[in-house]
């Protein structure tokens, strides 16, 4: 008879909770050992370059952790796609997106809010068509009614901006990379091939008005006898939000709001999107 080997769990101190545990068991492959603890060993995740840095489970240190930018992003409205032609005769396409009264109405802190952002506005709103306390957090900032408010994550308390302070064009330079988010177009009920990008099923040879049909979705008894969760189907086509990242800024013109980046953007012409350092990308040197 085979000796059955006690779970680490089995083996848990009374004084030792549950989720370290869990978090010791997870993540056994990527720790190595040195001083030991509660198990006798002390878990430790290794860097890349070889030394092991010690995981802390706080907010704190998850809030450290957490890979954000250090300014804060704007928002723009995307006017279309054109092309730019490099000296050598490369064509680049390109996406317009132009700044429109772009200002800061509120800033949030790690103190009371526990983490730090900006809250910008875009554009311009009828004040009738603003409700009285809407009118009262513009009237503190000291801007008028926006028709359109985000957040910005930043890194610390030095990607704060006063309420109030206007971001152009210039907020960002030329050569440097942004992630752009956006949502895409709505396509409505689509049905798997043009959703997902089937081939449809044979057009002869017996095949009878199912030749763009979905076809089985699973196995019978031995699947478990269910359509498995995340089954690729018909169903609602687009209107979700879509980041692209690591887009490269090649032209700014400040004084018509206006910022080129390369590449394409989601969404239709006219629709808002949000601009924002990359965070793959090294920060662009501000002099």
């Amino acid at each position: 008879m085979p000796l059955k080997i006690p779970t680490a769990a089995c083996l848990r101190p009374r004084h030792v909770s549950r989720t370290a545990v869990h978090s010791f068991i997870v993540g056994r492959s990527q720790f190595t050992t040195s001083a030991p603890n509660a198990f006798g060993l002390r878990p430790k995740r290794v860097s890349s370059s070889g030394s092991p840095v010690l995981l802390e489970a706080s907010r704190a240190a998850a809030l450290a952790r957490r890979q954000l930018p250090d300014r804060t992003g704007a928002l723009a409205y995307k006017t279309g796609m054109t092309a730019i032609y490099t000296p050598e005769g490369v064509r680049i396409p390109c996406t317009v997106l132009q700044l429109d009264r772009v200002q800061v109405t509120a800033v949030k802190d790690r103190k009371t809010h526990g983490y730090w952002a900006v809250q910008v506005g875009l554009g311009w709103r009828n004040p009738k068509n603003v409700t009285r306390p809407m009118l009262g957090h513009y009237e503190n900032c000291g801007v008028a009614p926006k028709k359109l408010l985000r957040e910005f994550r930043v890194k610390d308390e030095k990607g704060l901006l006063s309420p109030g302070t206007q971001i152009k064009a210039d907020h960002f330079l030329v050569g440097q990379f942004v992630d752009v988010r956006a949502n895409s177009k709505g396509k409505g009920f689509a049905g798997g091939m043009k959703r997902w990008g089937w081939s449809g099923q044979p057009a002869s040879h017996g095949n009878s008005l199912t030749h763009r049909a979905m076809g089985s979705a699973g196995q019978s008894q031995g699947g478990g006898s269910r359509v498995l969760p995340g089954k690729r189907m018909a169903g609602r086509m687009g209107g979700e939000q879509h980041t692209v990242q690591n887009l490269k800024v090649l032209k700014v013109q400040p004084e018509l709001g206006i910022v080129v980046v390369s590449g394409c953007v989601s969404g239709p012409k006219g629709c808002v999107v949000e601009l924002q350092d990359a965070i793959k990308k090294p920060m662009p040197v501000i002099s």
